[in-house]
């Protein structure tokens, strides 16, 4: 059996209740961009926003007639996006610039990193690797 090259992340599709407002902000904090933006399964909205070779799906569904959002469930859950960056007191001077409060802040190996809640409560780990 020939060897296979190993599998990377593309992206990651997650449900947001404003995925313009998400992709802004993920934009200013880590230089990301739109990749593409319509509309989505079950009438509902996505935007793709990231770098050429990864990014997040921001997915925003559908809302039913009595205005309750209908749910793009899944068994598993996501607990935290992980991102590297160079420099992480600049990446965490952003953060607090753009009213987040970074907590959790740890350093062991492969490298330093902190946490941040973002909107919809999605948990953001940063670290840098950097020396």
């Amino acid at each position: 059996m020939p060897e296979m090259t190993p599998a990377r992340i593309e992206h990651v599709n997650i449900t947001i209740s404003d995925p313009a407002a998400t992709a802004a902000v993920l934009g200013t904090l880590f230089g990301w961009t739109i990749r593409w933006q319509g509309p989505a399964m079950d009438q509902g909205h996505t935007i793709h926003v990231g770098t050429d070779e990864n990014y997040l799906a921001l997915y925003r569904p559908r809302r039913s007639p009595d205005g309750d959002a209908v749910r793009y469930c899944k068994r598993g859950a996501l607990n935290q996006i992980g991102l590297v960056v160079d420099d992480l007191d600049a990446a965490e001077t952003q953060d607090r610039a753009a009213g987040y409060t970074p907590h959790n802040h740890a350093d062991y190996e492969p490298g330093r990193r902190f946490y941040f809640d973002g909107d919809d409560g999605v948990e953001y780990e940063i670290g840098s690797y950097a020396a």
